[in-house]
């Protein structure tokens, strides 16, 4: 027993029991406290694990979603054109936000946004309503019933493309649109598009735009029919509606694309119109260059203080 012990014991003559147990029990609490205190100061420092930051979780979470057995092998062939880890990170995409895809076709990108949403956020499917007298598609809506357990609680909206509406307002953190802009332009339709996106989005939202890039130099009217739109176009339709644009990436770029095809951006894949006419040729092209453009929508102006 060491003298500090005995020194205790000695002091607890008087006391009563518990107290004396309570004393007894001090100094050997301090003592282990200071060996876990020097243990922790012996760790090096290159051992210590950092806590994940949110941009590490959401790499993590689009790594794991992007390789889900559920996405088929004919999509998963288009990564290398489509580049959705990269992209959807330009787009500041975090798996507890509510995020609105714009006509998603078949679901690409329902695999991979509504797997990610499942658990802490909202992925909601917005689909143009059929022209009277035609079926609505049901491709989206079996594939979320049929893997329930995958998709989770991802929503269809339908929306009248002539005046759209996609949720309440200020209710999205996200809107997100892939390849569908140079159809509302040929419709006519882009520019209230433009404004129903501005409305749905929070303050401080961000729109998310891909499609494909035609030359710097051409101009809308030449290149209307062929699928390419000037990203001037695009730019101007978003700043027309409110959204300022925050920056542009290469992400989706393709060097290879001349732009100058028979049938417009469909000649190349995956569409590849022309059959297999000089098929080789265009499936070694790939497919199209692409504008990546991120948007935000203006944070609401402060209020103006009444002078009293």
């Amino acid at each position: 027993m060491t003298s500090r012990s005995m020194t205790s014991r000695r002091g607890c003559r008087w006391l009563p029991l518990a107290a004396c147990a309570l004393m007894a029990a001090a100094p050997l609490a301090a003592q282990t406290l200071a060996e876990a205190d020097a243990l922790a100061q012996d760790q090096p420092t290159d051992q210590l694990v950092p806590p994940t930051s949110a941009q590490d979780f959401t790499a993590a979470q689009l790594d794991s979603v992007i390789a889900g057995a559920w996405r088929p092998e004919a999509e998963r062939a288009r990564d290398r054109y489509r580049h959705p880890k990269q992209t959807l990170q330009f787009f500041g995409v975090r798996p507890d936000q509510t995020v609105v895809e714009i006509t998603p076709g078949a679901g690409w990108y329902s695999a991979i946004l509504a797997p990610l949403l499942r658990d802490n956020g909202q992925y909601i499917a917005a689909v143009a309503a059929p022209p009277p007298g035609k079926p609505a598609s049901d491709t989206l809506q079996r594939r979320f019933a049929a893997d329930a357990a995958t998709y989770g609680k991802a929503r269809i909206v339908t929306f009248d493309p002539k005046a759209p509406v996609f949720g309440a307002p200020g209710s999205a953190d996200v809107v997100l649109t892939f390849r569908n802009v140079h159809n509302w332009v040929m419709a006519d339709t882009a520019p209230a598009m433009f404004k129903a996106f501005f409305a749905v989005l929070r303050p401080g939202g961000v729109l998310g735009v891909v499609d494909h890039r035609a030359a710097d130099s051409t101009s809308l009217a030449a290149v209307k029919a062929s699928g390419y739109l000037p990203t001037a176009t695009v730019v101007k339709l978003a700043t027309d509606a409110g959204f300022s644009l925050e920056e542009s990436s290469e992400i989706n770029a393709n060097p290879a694309d001349s732009k100058d095809y028979p049938k417009g951006v469909w000649t190349l894949p995956p569409t590849l119109t022309l059959g297999d006419v000089d098929r080789a040729k265009y499936e070694a092209i790939g497919e199209s260059d692409r504008m990546t453009l991120r948007f935000v929508k203006p944070d609401a102006p402060a209020p103006a203080s009444s002078a009293h």
